[in-house]
C-alpha cells in the first residue's frame, strides 16, 4: 500500500498539491482503513496463581475471593476510623494491590510518604455462609498494621513481607453490610525488621497493602495454611523430594487438617499427584477420625516411576492436590500446589549437584528489589511474571531476593520458568539489641520457610540480616531455626564468608577466591584471618551474592556499572564493558567462569534500576530501567545462554549510527562467529574462540569500522539505502541469524509496542502493562536523539498510571522512547492508547495508535464498590467528543504530512541541483 502511494506521489505530485481537496478526501479513505494497529490477546488465558497460599481446586468445598477491590482509602492519621459508623463517604475508592502514592522516576532520596494510612471496604457475607471458617488472607502490608472488623480489633501484625490470617467468623452480620478497618503505618521502627530507618536504608519502605487480599471461606474440616498455625516444621502441605537409584521419585507428603466443628468427624483423604497433562501418576488415600476443635496430621508417600525432572532447561511442574471427603461422600476441602521433582546438593569443592549431576556451567543471574516504576511496591501478580520473564529471556537462571522475601506470584513464576532463587530474610545493616527485635527476626524466618518450603525455585536460604554486624550466637540460631522448619536434605543456609557465625552455614557468599586472593592486599588477607576465614582451606561450595557494581565510596556512589538508559551508548557500552570486564578485582562474567567447580556462581547487583532510601541517586546498574526497558548490558547477558531448542541464535549490534557514535561496533551473540557487514560491501568474520576467554560468548568488537562522514557521503551520492550494519551470526560456517542496524533520519512517526512478556492483561481492576512509544523515522529506525514530549491519551476498558504532576505524561522522550503504564478496568475489553507530540506544529512526527484487548479474570470477587480509577475510565468514554476530535486531528495532520513530504521532496531536489549532484 505504502509503495502503491509513493509511486503515484512521484508521478502526480503537481497534480494533486493543486487538487488537494480530492486528495485528502483519498488518503482519508485509505488511513481509515489502514491506520488501527491491533494486538489482540483474548484467546489466551490468564496466568493461574495461587490465593491465599494455594491454587484453586474446583468443587472442593472452599471458596476463594479476590478481597481487592473497592477499598476506601485515607492517607494520613484519622480518629475512630475504625468505627462501623465512621463516615468514610468523602474517602478515595481503590483497588489492591495499592501503594500510598504514585511515584516519579527519580524517586530516591526518601520522597515518598512515611506514616499512618486507613483503608475500609463494605462487604456483604449471606447467612448460607454461618457454618464456614471465613478467613482474610494478607499477602503483605507493609510496615506495621493493625485489622478491625466492625470496629473490633481482630489483629495486629509486625512486618510488610509476609502473610498472615485473621478468622473473622466470630464477628460476622450476616446478610448486613460489614466493614473491615486496616491501619498502615510504614514509618520507621526498630523494634521489626529491617528496622533500619529510610532515611539511612538502600531501598524504599513504599507503603499501603501493596499485595493481594483474599477472602477464605471452608468447611469446618480443612487443611490448614502453615503461616496460620505455629507448627514446628508443619502446618499446611508439606512435600519433599527423594530420587531414587532406579531412576524413580519417593515425595513425603504432610498435611495439616484442621476440624474447627463441634462434633468428631470421619474423614477420607485423597493425595493426589499429577503430571503436566493432568493425569494422575500416584495416588494414596487414607482414612481417619478427628475429634472438635482438634487437629490430624496425614503423612504419605507417593512414588513416581521415571518422572520428568524440574531443572532451569526444563521446569516441569507436577500438581499436588489433596481432597478431604466426609463420611457423607461430599468433599469438604481440597487444595492443590505445583512442585518439580528435584534434588539438589552443594558438594563443597565439587560445587552444585542437580539431580545428583553437577551443574553444568556457572549459575549466573541476578539481584531483584521489587519496585517498578510509578507503583512502588504495588506490583499485580502479571507484572510479577513479566518480571519473572525478563529474568529468564536475559538470560539469568537464578534471583537473588534483595533483601526480602518475594510475592507468592513471583515465586510461582519462577518455578514455571525454570529461575533457581535464593530466599532472603527482612534486613539490611541493622541489629537492634532489644530481644523482641531478634525475637521477630526468627519469627520472619520461620513463616519464610513455611510458607516458600515446596517451590522447587529455592536453592537457598538467606536467614541472616543482609550486611549486619549481628551476635555469633544469632547466626547459629538463624541457621538451626532453617534446618528445624525444614528439616530433611536440600534446605541449605547461606551467608557472607567474613560475617559472624559464618562457620554454621551450608554455603557462603565470596567473591571468587582465585580472582580475590590475587589481586587483594596483605592486609585485606590479615583481616579475614582474624575473622577465622582462610580461603586456602575453605571445603564449603560459594557464591557471589553481589557482583558487578563499583562505586568510588559510599557517599558519592558514582560507578562505572550504574548507566542510566538515556544516557545513551557511551554510558551503557561503559556498563557492558564492566560487566564483561576480565580485569575488574573482584567479579565479572570473565571472573565467575574463570574459577573452579566450588565457586557455583554469582548474582549480579541489580537486574532492574530501583529507587533508594538513603541516597538522592537512584540506582541505575539495572540491565534494564525502572520501566523494564532494555539497555545494552540486557543483551550481553542474553548473549550468554548457549543456543539450544528453547535458546535460538541471537545476535545484537550495540551501535546506533549516530553521528556521535564510536569508531568500534560491538557485537553481542551467541553464535560461533560473527560476520560484520559494513555499507552493503565491508565483510570481516571474527571468531568468539580466537578471543580466549573463559565467558561463555565474549564480546565481539569491530575496530574502526564506523565513520559518520562515510554515512554522509552515502547519503549525498543518493545510496542512502547503502547506509547500513549487518551482523550475522555463524555456527559452522552458516548464516543462522542477523541483525541489522541502519542511522535514523528524518522524525517521521511516533510508533507503539505493547510490552505485556506474552502475559495477557487480566481485567481486574489492578493488573497493567508497558506500552512504548518511540519517535522513528519512516522506515522504523528509532530516533535516539529525539528529545520531544509525549502525550499519551486513553480510551475504552483502561486508564493511565500517573499524570503531570509526576512527569508522566506528557513525557519527555529519553533515548528514543516514552513508556506509559495502562491499567485494566473490571471490564474485559478494547483498549485504544493513542500518542502524538505535545507541541503542535507542521513538520512534527505523525501520531501513534495502538489497540489491544484485556481479558476476563477468572476470580470470584467480593465487592460493593469499585476503585474510582475505573469510574473515571466510564466517564472518559462518554466523553466523546474529546475523543473524536483527536481522532479527526490525526487524520488532518496525516494528510498534511504527506503534501508536506511532497514539499520536501522538492526542496531536497532543488538542494541537490544546487550542489551539482
Amino acid at each position: 500500500m505504502e509503495k502503491k502511494i509513493q509511486q503515484k506521489h512521484k508521478i502526480t505530485k503537481t497534480k494533486m498539491i493543486k487538487n488537494k481537496t480530492i486528495y485528502l478526501i483519498l488518503l482519508f479513505i485509505i488511513t481509515t482503513a489502514t491506520n488501527k494497529i491491533f494486538a489482540n490477546n483474548t484467546d489466551k488465558e490468564p496466568v493461574e496463581y495461587s490465593k491465599a497460599g494455594y491454587l484453586s481446586v474446583p468443587n472442593s468445598g472452599r471458596e476463594v475471593f479476590n478481597f481487592n477491590l473497592g477499598w476506601r482509602f485515607f492517607k494520613g492519621s484519622v480518629d475512630n476510623a475504625e468505627a462501623v459508623d465512621f463516615n468514610d463517604s468523602n474517602w478515595g475508592i481503590i483497588n489492591c494491590p495499592h501503594g500510598l502514592e504514585y511515584i516519579p522516576d527519580q524517586s530516591s532520596g526518601c520522597n515518598n510518604y512515611q506514616g499512618e494510612a486507613w483503608y475500609r471496604k463494605h462487604f456483604v457475607i449471606g447467612k448460607e455462609m454461618k457454618d464456614k471458617v471465613i478467613k482474610l488472607h494478607f499477602e503483605a502490608i507493609m510496615g506495621k498494621s493493625k485489622v478491625f472488623i466492625n470496629g473490633k480489633i481482630v489483629a495486629e501484625h509486625y512486618g510488610g513481607f509476609l502473610p498472615f490470617s485473621v478468622d473473622i467468623s466470630p464477628y460476622i452480620h450476616f446478610d448486613k453490610k460489614n466493614v473491615v478497618a486496616v491501619l498502615a503505618d510504614n514509618s520507621d521502627d526498630p523494634i521489626y525488621p529491617p528496622g533500619k530507618p529510610q532515611e539511612v536504608l538502600d531501598f524504599n519502605y513504599f507503603g499501603g497493602i501493596y499485595r493481594d487480599v483474599w477472602l477464605v471461606t471452608t468447611n469446618a474440616v480443612y487443611v490448614t495454611n502453615p503461616n496460620d498455625v505455629d507448627k514446628l516444621a508443619g502446618g499446611g502441605v508439606f512435600s519433599h523430594v527423594s530420587l531414587l537409584p532406579n531412576g524413580d521419585a519417593k515425595i513425603n507428603v504432610k498435611a495439616d487438617i484442621q476440624n474447627a466443628g463441634n462434633s468428631l468427624e470421619k474423614i477420607k483423604g485423597k493425595v493426589l499427584l499429577k503430571n503436566h497433562t493432568g493425569e494422575i501418576v500416584s495416588t494414596k488415600t487414607v482414612s481417619f477420625k478427628i475429634q472438635a476443635n482438634k487437629d490430624y496430621l496425614i503423612e504419605e508417600e507417593l512414588y513416581v516411576k521415571k518422572p520428568r525432572l524440574w531443572s532451569p532447561w526444563s521446569p516441569t511442574l507436577y500438581r499436588l492436590e489433596i481432597i478431604l471427603i466426609n463420611n457423607k461422600r461430599k468433599v469438604t476441602d481440597g487444595v492443590a500446589l505445583n512442585i518439580g521433582i528435584r534434588t539438589i546438593e552443594f558438594k563443597g569443592k565439587e560445587g552444585l549437584f542437580l539431580n545428583n549431576k553437577p551443574y553444568p556451567g556457572k549459575l549466573i543471574g541476578g539481584n531483584r528489589h521489587q519496585d517498578h516504576a510509578l507503583v512502588g511496591f504495588a506490583i499485580p501478580n502479571n507484572a510479577h511474571w513479566r518480571d519473572a520473564k525478563i529474568f529468564k529471556a536475559s538470560g539469568n537462571d537464578i534471583v537473588r531476593a534483595a533483601h526480602y522475601p518475594a510475592d507468592p506470584s513471583f515465586m510461582e513464576a519462577c518455578d514455571a520458568l525454570g529461575l533457581f532463587y535464593i530466599v532472603a530474610t527482612p534486613g539490611w545493616q541493622f541489629w537492634n539489641s532489644d530481644p523482641i527485635f531478634e525475637e521477630r527476626v526468627i519469627s520472619d524466618i520461620r513463616n519464610m520457610v513455611r510458607r516458600d518450603r515446596n517451590h522447587p525455585s529455592v536453592l537457598m536460604w538467606e536467614p541472616i540480616l543482609n550486611e549486619t554486624s549481628y551476635p555469633d550466637h544469632f547466626a547459629k540460631k538463624v541457621h538451626e531455626t532453617v534446618h528445624q522448619e525444614y528439616p530433611y536434605q536440600g534446605a541449605f543456609t547461606v551467608c557472607d564468608f567474613h560475617a559472624k557465625g559464618q562457620k554454621y552455614f551450608d554455603v557462603i557468599y565470596t567473591h571468587p577466591f582465585n580472582n580475590f586472593v590475587n589481586k587483594n592486599n596483605a592486609k585485606t588477607k590479615e583481616n579475614l584471618k582474624a575473622l577465622g576465614f582462610d580461603f586456602s582451606k575453605e571445603t564449603r561450595s560459594t557464591f557471589t551474592r553481589e557482583w558487578g557494581d563499583c562505586v568510588d565510596d559510599w557517599n558519592s556512589h558514582n560507578s562505572p556499572s550504574r548507566a542510566f538508559r538515556g544516557w545513551g551508548e557511551k554510558a551503557q557500552l561503559t556498563q557492558v564493558e564492566h560487566y564483561a570486564d576480565p580485569g575488574y578485582v573482584y567479579t565479572s562474567w570473565e571472573a565467575l567462569y574463570n574459577t573452579p567447580a566450588q565457586h557455583v556462581g554469582g548474582a549480579l547487583w541489580h537486574t532492574f534500576d530501583h529507587q533508594r532510601g538513603y541516597h538522592p541517586d537512584p540506582f541505575y546498574g539495572g540491565i534494564a530501567d525502572f520501566y523494564r526497558q532494555p539497555k545494552y548490558s540486557y543483551y550481553l547477558f542474553a548473549s550468554q545462554r548457549d543456543i539450544s531448542e528453547k535458546n535460538p541464535p541471537m545476535v545484537y549490534i550495540a551501535h546506533e549510527m549516530t553521528p556521535f557514535s564510536g569508531k568500534d561496533v560491538n557485537v553481542f551473540t551467541n553464535c560461533d562467529a560473527v560476520r560484520l557487514i559494513v555499507y552493503e560491501k565491508d565483510t570481516i568474520v571474527k571468531r568468539a574462540k580466537d578471543f580466549n576467554l573463559k565467558m561463555p560468548h565474549p564480546i565481539i568488537t569491530f575496530e574502526d569500522v564506523f565513520n559518520f562522514m562515510d554515512v554522509k557521503e552515502k547519503h549525498r551520492s543518493r545510496k542512502k539505502q547503502e547506509a547500513s550494519i549487518i551482523a550475522e551470526g555463524l555456527i559452522d560456517g552458516k548464516v543462522v541469524v542477523s541483525h541489522k542496524k541502519m542511522p535514523s533520519l528524518r522524525p517521521s512517526k511516533i510508533e507503539l509496542k505493547l510490552e505485556n512478556n506474552e502475559v495477557p492483561l487480566v481485567a481486574d481492576g489492578s493488573d497493567f502493562v508497558r506500552v512504548i512509544a518511540s519517535v522513528t523515522d519512516s522506515e522504523g529506525n528509532v530516533k535516539r536523539l529525539n528529545e520531544s514530549h509525549i502525550t499519551f491519551e486513553v480510551s475504552g476498558e483502561g486508564s493511565i498510571i500517573g499524570d503531570a504532576s509526576i512527569y508522566t505524561n506528557p513525557r519527555k522522550i529519553s533515548w528514543g522512547t516514552a513508556p506509559v503504564l495502562i491499567r485494566a478496568t473490571t471490564v474485559p475489553g478494547e483498549i485504544t492508547v493513542r500518542a502524538y507530540i505535545a507541541h503542535d506544529g507542521e513538520h512534527i512526527p505523525l501520531s501513534g495508535k495502538l489497540t489491544f484487548s484485556s481479558i476476563v479474570s477468572k476470580d470470584n470477587y467480593s465487592h460493593i464498590e469499585i476503585g474510582k480509577e475505573n469510574k473515571d475510565v466510564r466517564k472518559t468514554n462518554e466523553d466523546s467528543k474529546h475523543v473524536s476530535n483527536q481522532v479527526l486531528k490525526d487524520k488532518i495532520k496525516t494528510l498534511e504530512k504527506e503534501l508536506n513530504n511532497l514539499k520536501l521532496k522538492e526542496v531536497e531536489r532543488q538542494q541537490r541541483d544546487f550542489e551539482g549532484n
